[in-house]
């Protein structure tokens, strides 16, 4: 008798510890996937390691054009996305699929705004608040880096969701003749800019936040955002009304940030669904991150050490969510 109580006390305890080592996400590879922006890293890495903790194999993230992105995912080639904005990729996401193909539920990050920013001794000396003063060539020829006469805008990548906007609005406003959009890779773009406005000239540029820009040249302090003439956004947008709640309007809604994932894979895997639904970041520490990339820890182990630095700063959160994850897969 004592024998058979041992055997069946060892066989329980061994029972239990197979239950307890086993993760809901034991053997199911995952692909995260994120644009070539290497700001965006931080917030995927943290999802990726969320994700760590249910037993998934998180693969090395890939870097691909948005466009790719959503299509890759729709199709099952990729696994997640941790920058779907909202609504600027909206036509992106339609695109590739919509609610068919794409798990979306939650959301990541809110509070994210763009728009177009001047430096503020210009903007206080010639009395500059709306982008659309910049019609007359004399106020646009303030911003001419290149000699040619017309202000010179840092806009964005070609292919990113703001490019369209951008173009449409330029058209809209009737700054074409004036205003030169400025595209190709948008770092170093900005970086001239900055340097520039370090060496006492007029800028002007779009941004977004969250990204590190808006802690080098700060708005209220160094540089003003610009008001646009009236709401203007391309396609099935057009008659969306983008004034913000506190009266100004800047041209573009006001973006949230969403954990989009496909499909098929959510339904099949219900800890990882829940973890991208329940997941949330504070825009302001994503903007404090990208900060310490751009003043030069921005090499893959730096990144990494901010993720894992922002996890251990906010573990009872991580770790809850882990929990709320693991319990959706029972």
């Amino acid at each position: 008798m004592k024998t058979l109580l041992t055997t069946t006390l060892l066989a329980s305890a061994t029972s239990f510890a197979v239950n307890a080592e086993t993760l809901p996400g034991e053997g199911v590879s995952v692909q995260p996937i994120q644009s070539t922006v290497a700001e965006e890293t931080f917030q995927t890495l943290v999802v990726d390691k969320a994700l760590e903790k249910l037993g998934y194999d998180v693969k090395p993230i890939k870097e691909v054009d948005y466009n790719v992105g959503y299509t890759s995912i729709a199709n099952g080639d990729a696994t997640f996305l941790a920058v779907n904005w909202a609504p600027l990729h909206d036509n992106k996401y339609k695109q590739a699929g919509g609610d068919d193909k794409f798990y979306r539920q939650g959301t990541y990050v809110t509070g994210a705004a763009q728009g177009y920013l001047i430096d503020k001794k210009t903007a206080d000396k010639y009395g500059i608040t709306n982008i659309g003063q910049l019609k007359d060539p004399k106020l646009a020829k303030l911003f001419d880096s290149n000699g040619n006469g017309k202000a010179d805008l840092t806009g964005c990548n070609p292919g990113w969701g703001c490019e369209a906007v951008v173009a449409h609005q330029l058209k809209d406003f009737g700054l074409e003749a004036t205003v030169d959009n400025n595209q190709g890779n948008y770092a170093a773009i900005i970086a001239d800019t900055i340097s520039r406005y370090k060496n006492g000239e007029p800028v002007l540029y779009y941004t977004w936040t969250p990204y590190w820009v808006s802690g080098v040249l700060v708005p209220g302090k160094d540089v003003v955002w610009l008001e646009v003439p009236h709401s203007s956004l391309p396609g099935d947008r057009s008659d969306i009304d983008t004034t913000l709640p506190n009266g100004k309007n800047y041209g573009f809604q006001m973006n949230a940030m969403h954990i989009i994932a496909n499909k098929k894979f959510a339904e099949e895997n219900p800890a990882a669904a829940k973890l991208f639904a329940i997941m949330k970041m504070n825009i302001n520490d994503i903007s404090a991150e990208n900060l310490m990339m751009q003043k030069g820890q921005n090499k893959p182990a730096d990144i990494e050490s901010h993720a894992n630095a922002w996890i251990k700063a906010h573990q009872n959160k991580f770790d809850a969510w882990v929990a709320e994850a693991k319990a959706a897969a029972q």
